[in-house]
């Protein structure tokens, strides 16, 4: 059913316009090439993607950001590794490997199965798979390959997501990376192509996906380099292309400059050795036992019964010479951690709030960690991606606007359109989401026309607070600068309040601009709605 591909087909190994070329490896790029660093040989339909292949996603313009202030790198380079990473657009059944990743439901059905890979096989995968007795979400199981290039298919269940079981949804992912792994090197296989196993129809959002699916393949090489020889991850859309050429420098970093700037850019909670998430509320946590004075015992005591021996009780001082005083107080006691957390909230909501008493709504409440806001970011988004936002879209308050001079992508904002009786405001943060989600990945600068908008209610600090929370520290960090036409004295207070109460970095970008033309001069490429 397949035929080799061309000696003379260029390195990228495409698929022939029948779709069943074999492609091999020495066809498909190395991520640790430097040749391919900045040369992408593959055709997408996608005209906004250019042909840089792994164009460098961490370039910054801060040195200070790519310093990692001293910072230990959690993922430092390592070129062994690295000669083992492939990133490939195309189905991952197409290459010449030794297995490759079907991922599917329960019930190994063919309907459920990454799309285009029975018909590939022929029909005696769904035959064999039908053998098998279904397989359990996080789970993997193998079978021959057939008509496929491949040796072996390894079939894995994905997680269905939900934001209420964020984490244990991210843990079974993370099994199901590492089950696939670790049937390749039972089955004495050195080789495997892997293909995104979190699914649209299981609502797994794609960025947070991608983080697991590379942190585990970098956590398990850690441990078994010299058992596999290749791990390619395949890519079918331009969107996880995309993220996948953004996120591996963070886990695979090829050099010092990436190993440094990956520092500031790894989420919070990268995982454990495995690269599942870290639950601190299920770590079992040992308390030294409290010291008794207790007596010498006498010098000639009287031995129990051999059958009673299983049934001394041991005193704590007897517990407290095997037991490391500096092991038990290595972490923080995740309750008193918490209880803590709930005096400062309460202090704060019970003490003075001048910016409530002032009209500018609640500011009280202890900040968030990173870790926090990127899992408080990581539930809006997946939620924003489930719900119909339409009635939002329309109303064209938040909407891509061009770029500014400097070729960075523009968000406007429109004041006057920020009907606050009529308006959601809880979708509303939603759809600014779902919206911003693109743009701050890379820098990028906000417009915000802010004529007739002293008309309209707006809403209060409090509500801006929570909003910058939502967005994460992405926003901030990508954010260059926010243009403000027609500012009115009134709004010039607020963001000055901003600025003190709220965030000193985000709102000291702001520029002000009193007429159109010179809004022209910052942002000459502007798309009216």
């Amino acid at each position: 059913m397949y035929r080799p591909v061309a000696t003379a087909t260029p390195r990228g190994g495409l698929p022939s316009d029948s779709g069943d070329s074999v492609v091999t490896l020495d066809q498909v790029p190395r991520w640790s090439d430097a040749e391919h660093r900045l040369s992408l040989d593959y055709e997408s339909e996608d005209p906004s993607f250019s042909n840089s292949y792994f164009a460098d996603p961490l370039a910054s313009s801060s040195g200070a950001e790519s310093s990692g202030n001293g910072m230990v790198s959690r993922f430092p380079v390592d070129h062994e590794i690295n000669s083992k990473i492939y990133l490939w657009r195309g189905n991952p059944w197409n290459l010449e490997v030794d297995t490759v990743v079907n991922s599917t439901n329960e019930n190994l059905d063919e309907a459920h199965s990454s799309p285009g890979l029975h018909a590939a096989a022929g029909p005696g995968l769904a035959e064999e798979c039908a053998t098998l007795g279904g397989c359990r979400t996080g789970m993997a199981k193998v079978t021959n390959a057939y008509d496929l290039p491949a040796r072996r298919v390894i079939h894995t269940v994905g997680p269905k997501y939900a934001v209420k079981y964020h984490t244990a949804a991210e843990n079974a992912l993370s099994h199901c990376y590492r089950s696939c792994l670790e049937l390749l090197i039972e089955n004495g296989l050195k080789s495997i192509a892997m293909g995104c196993i979190y699914t649209e129809a299981k609502n797994y959002p794609r960025e947070p996906a991608a983080h697991v699916a590379i942190r585990t393949v970098r956590r398990f090489l850690e441990k078994q380099k010299d058992k596999i020889s290749a791990v390619v991850f395949c890519t079918t859309t331009a969107s996880d292309t995309e993220i996948y050429k953004r996120l591996l420098p963070l886990y695979f970093p090829r050099d010092k400059h990436e190993e440094e700037v990956a520092i500031s850019k790894l989420p919070a909670d990268v995982g454990d050795e495995n690269g599942e998430t870290i639950i601190d509320e299920r770590k079992i946590r040992i308390k030294p036992l409290p010291k008794k004075n207790i007596p010498k015992p006498p010098k000639a005591p009287v031995e129990p019964p051999v059958s009673d021996v299983g049934l001394i009780r041991r005193n704590s001082s007897y517990l407290d010479s095997y037991l490391d005083p500096a092991f038990m107080s290595l972490i923080k006691d995740p309750d008193q951690r918490r209880k803590e957390q709930w005096e400062k909230t309460a202090q704060a909501q019970s003490g003075w709030n001048c910016a409530k008493m002032l009209g500018f709504g609640d500011l009280g409440g202890p900040p968030l960690s990173a870790a926090e806001e990127y899992s408080l970011h990581s539930r809006y988004l997946a939620k924003a991606n489930s719900l119909n936002l339409s009635e939002i879209a329309e109303m064209k308050i938040v909407y891509r606007g061009g770029v500014d001079s400097e070729g960075r992508p523009v968000m406007v904002v429109v004041g006057a359109h920020f009907l606050l009786r009529c308006l959601d405001l809880e979708r509303f943060v939603l759809y600014v989401v779902k919206e911003f989600e693109p743009l701050i990945q890379k820098p990028y600068s906000i417009v915000y026309f802010h004529s007739a908008a002293s008309l309209q209610l707006q809403p209060d600090l409090g509500w801006m607070r929570r909003l910058q929370q939502v967005l994460g520290r992405k926003h901030q960090r990508n954010l260059h600068a926010i243009y403000v036409l027609h500012p009115t004295f009134h709004l010039k207070a607020t963001i000055f309040t901003l600025q003190l109460l709220v965030d000193n970095v985000v709102w000291k970008k702001v520029v002000y601009v009193d007429r159109l033309l010179q809004l022209f001069r910052y942002v000459p490429r502007m798309i009216w709605k």
